[in-house]
């Protein structure tokens, strides 16, 4: 199943206020950027041909690509001054770079990128900064076994915000965690079929009118995740990434701790 990472958006502000054109999928996570951590996170389950959209910063990933350095992740043997692999990340994967606009909504790159999934009924997207250990067979069988046009994974809200219970005095009743809550959010990781094309406009957006529209008509699906779920949307969640894999503590990463499972198509 193919596999559309957006990898398009404006840079972060990395390092002490300074603006960067680097996309926050290249932001480094040990030794690789997080776009290929969520790359190597598919491919352990087989799902191997991707489609990138690219905007903003493109120039970085694709030079990323174009210069891969396996010896970075993996065993090998220097012999005559040449290094001979003994086990490789990508020889078996098949990237489509994109370009998609450097103002493009999430929906308008889906869009742009849709000749690339001519022929594909279902296929995979997601963010491509946002890292997880969840059973990706079981969110897709799910989807297969119904009749929804998207399915999105969701996940309960990370804020550390407290919400407020109060009367009309403005005497406060209770306090309770955000995380506790019975709310969810979206948690990025989506499994869709052609159909989610007839709901998302010219320039529209993936969540607002493609999922929008299908919630509507009973056809989004869910997939509840509690498990680990970590996005990078502030400087501090990357930095606490890239520590916790300095540390050995890397759930996400279940190619180190498993065999590959059965490819699902």
């Amino acid at each position: 199943m193919k596999v559309v990472l957006f990898c398009g958006g404006y840079g972060m502000r990395m390092r002490n206020g300074d603006a960067s054109d680097v996309p926050k999928p290249m932001a480094m996570v040990g030794p690789r950027p997080l776009i290929w951590h969520v790359m190597r996170y598919y491919a352990h389950f087989g799902h191997t041909e991707f489609v990138l959209c690219l905007g903003y910063g493109a120039h970085h990933i694709k030079e990323f690509f174009l210069n891969y350095q396996e010896t970075v992740s993996n065993d090998f043997v220097l012999r005559n001054g040449k290094a001979e692999l003994l086990s490789t990340d990508i020889a078996d994967w098949s990237i489509s770079f994109v370009q998609t606009g450097l103002e493009s909504a999430i929906g308008e790159r889906l869009r742009r990128v849709r000749p690339y999934l001519e022929g594909d009924e279902m296929f995979l997207a997601n963010y491509a900064d946002v890292l997880t250990d969840a059973p990706l067979p079981e969110m897709i069988e799910r989807f297969k076994d119904s009749d929804a046009g998207a399915s999105m994974m969701v996940v309960p809200p990370q804020s550390s915000f407290h919400c407020v219970e109060m009367n009309e005095d403005g005497r406060i009743g209770a306090l309770t965690p955000v995380s506790e809550m019975p709310l969810w959010e979206n948690g990025g990781y989506f499994v869709l079929r052609q159909e989610v094309f007839d709901h998302i406009p010219e320039g529209g957006d993936l969540v607002a009118d493609g999922c929008g529209e299908l919630a509507k008509r009973g056809k989004l699906l869910a997939y509840p995740y509690r498990g680990f779920w970590k996005p990078t949307d502030t400087v501090k969640e990357r930095v606490q990434l890239d520590d916790a894999y300095a540390h050995g503590d890397r759930p996400w990463a279940r190619w180190e701790r498993e065999p590959a499972p059965a490819v699902t198509a």
